[in-house]
Parts: C-alpha cells; structure tokens; sequence
C-alpha cells in the first residue's frame, strides 16, 4: 500500500476510455518518469525493514514476558505489525508488477499502468479488498488492544480470569475474519471496487456512478473504522486517567509500581497507535463519505476533480499509517524512554550548572566593585 503513495503523483489520468488515446499523447514524460519504480521500491523497502525491526522486538519481548499480563498486549501487538507488514508486500508486489509491466510502449504503459473507472479488472478488485481489509485491520486491533488494557488496568481480576492465549488467538481470527468478510461484500454484489484518480489505485466507488450499494459499502467501512478509533480513545482515556488517579495517591508498593511501570509503557504506546491511525486514516473515511454521499445525491455534480484530488490526499496519508506504526514500537519502549529522560535530565541539570556559574561570577563581580568603592 506504501508505493501507492508514489503512484499517486502521476500525472492526470483519463476517467473515460474514449480520453484514453489524448492521455497517451500528452502524457509522455509523465509515461517515462512513471517507468522509474526506485522511488517506490525503496520506500516500499525501507516500510518493510521498519516493519520487521519492530516484529523482532516484539518477539523477544514476547518471548520475555510469555507468563505476565503483558504477553496479551504483545501478542497483539505483534499480530498488527505482522498484518503492517503484510499489507507492504502483497499490495506493493502488485504494484511493482504493474511498474514492470509498464516498461514496453507508451500504449502498454497507459493500458497497464493506470486503468479505467469504467472498466475494471481482477487486479483492481484484489487492491481495492487489500485497500479495505488493511485498513480495517490495524484499526480493530488498536481497538482490541485498547479494551484489553483498559480491563486489564480497571479491573486486574476479572482481566486475569477472562483474557487467556487461547483466547487472544480466537480474538485476533475473529478480527481477521471480519474484516476479510467486510472486503469481500462487492464479490455478492454489495458495492464495487474501481479505479480512483489517477487510476493507479483502486477503492468502493465514490465519485463516478455511485449507487445505493456503493453509499452503504462507503458508510458501513467508515462506521467500522471509526466507531474502532472512538472506542480505543474512550478506552484509553479510561486508562490513562486510572494510571493517573493511581499514581497521585502512591498506593503502589514496589512490585506494584513495576507492573504499572508496564502499563504506563503499554497506554503510551496504544495512545501512539491511537493517535498514528486517526491522523493516517480519518482523512480518507470523511472525504470518502463526503464524495460518495455527493456523488450518489447527484451524479452530475461539479466538484468531482476537487473531490478526487481530496481522495487522492486521504490514500496518501493512509498509506503512512504501515510506515509509521512500527516506529510506535520502536521508539516508546521504556529503554528508549528512560534513555531520553535521562539525556534530557543530564541537559537540564548542565544548564542549570551553568546558570548557577554564571550567577556567581555575576554576584562575585558585584562583591568586587562593592570592595573597590569602599577602598576608594
């Protein structure tokens, strides 16, 4: 999904096949520049590699913690990186062959490079379900990991008895499953995936011919995901705040504080989740109602190149979402926390040193006029 990105700044795609041949002609540096997939390779690399660093640390830690209340949170965890990085190789594969196949004429390279909202093929439809079942994915694990820490800090007890491994594994198939199911509703004729401008990514149908299906595929995705980003703020604001209460009123004793030494890491990291998928993914959920409740009310509309180019804004920020989860991991561990408060603490107390030298010297000058004046 990540070299979609780079897809996307093409030039301007044709939305009828009878502009087809006009693109051809007056796309051809555009055609040239777009048979160069380095850009989109290495990007597609570099999301690979973050994505696998942080399934390493999240299996040693796993591995680590295999016994304590945080190995449901970690295995959780590791399945959404592993579902990241699936969502960067399978979408992106496609894509890089679509960059291969473009590399004959200009003719092949229009044909096979950007496709038509009018006509759509089996590869449109596999990237648009990818588009749905990776978006939705990432968003219901947060969400589950959320509640699970939410239960697991308000009501320890309950949280001991009720979330086995057993159990997380069952939850996570049942997430996958879902939204396995969600993606597939055009298969029964529930919506339809097509080309989106500039026809190098496809998606449900919002802008051109968009029907009763469409709208509801549209509003059923976008409640999923957000009722998901809803419930994970909620919950996590539930969490923070019992941390919070919890520590102002220092009944923790040693081990005490340990585990909620954890739990402080665990929320701040889902609150980096949280806050990653609302930025990456909102976008594309509003415009991608805002387009589609439009289009459908009133199909000759006049702002369908501002609303594509909306779309094409929202894709590119949902892209970022695979690239930027792992860096969650990666950065708010509690090593790597500790590390920066301790850098920070050693700065501050070095600026302070030197305001205290500086403040010395200052009232050492004033003491030596003084003695000077009074000499004279």
């Amino acid at each position: 999904m990540l070299a979609m990105e780079h897809l996307n700044s093409s030039g301007p795609i044709a939305f009828h096949n009878n502009t087809i041949m006009d693109h051809e002609v007056k796309g051809v540096d555009n055609a040239t520049a777009q048979r160069n997939p380095t850009s989109a390779g290495l990007n597609m690399t570099l999301g690979i590699l973050f994505n696998v660093m942080a399934l390493i640390i999240l299996i040693k830690a796993y591995n680590r913690y295999r016994r304590r209340s945080k190995a449901t949170f970690l295995l959780f965890a590791s399945s959404l990186v592993a579902t990241d990085l699936t969502g960067h190789v399978i979408p992106g594969a496609l894509v890089m062959r679509r960059y291969s196949a473009s590399s004959g004429s200009i003719s092949n390279l229009t044909l096979s490079f950007q496709g038509s909202p009018a006509n759509t093929d089996a590869s449109c439809q596999f990237l648009g379900g990818c588009m749905v079942f990776f978006g939705l994915c990432p968003l219901f694990l947060g969400c589950a990991m959320a509640a699970e820490r939410c239960l697991g800090i308000t009501r320890p007890l309950l949280h001991a008895q009720l979330v086995t491994t057993a159990r997380t594994k069952t939850a996570l198939t049942m997430i996958w499953f879902i939204a396995l199911c969600v993606a597939l509703l055009p298969t029964f004729q529930l919506g339809e995936y097509t080309y989106q401008h500039p026809g190098t990514w496809c998606f449900i149908r919002v802008i051109e011919g968009t029907k009763s299906t469409d709208l509801a595929f549209m509003i059923l995705f976008s409640a999923m995901a957000l009722s998901s980003l809803a419930l994970a703020f909620v919950c996590n604001t539930i969490s923070g705040i019992t941390l919070i209460i919890a520590r102002l009123k220092k009944r923790s004793r040693s081990e005490r504080f340990s585990t909620r030494s954890h739990d402080t890491e665990m929320v701040v990291q889902l609150v980096g989740i949280m806050v990653t998928s609302c930025i990456c993914w909102s976008p594309l959920l509003v415009f991608g109602l805002m387009s589609a409740t439009r289009s459908y009310n009133n199909p000759e509309f006049k702002d369908k190149t501002t609303y594509s180019e909306l779309m094409v804004m929202g894709v590119r920020l949902a892209t970022w979402n695979q690239i930027l989860d792992p860096w969650v991991y990666i950065l708010l561990r509690r090593a790597v926390l500790r590390k920066i408060y301790r850098i920070t603490k050693k700065q501050a107390s070095m600026k302070g040193r030197t305001f205290s030298s500086i403040r010395l010297d200052i009232s050492s000058l004033h003491h030596t006029e003084k003695n000077s004046v009074k000499t004279i």
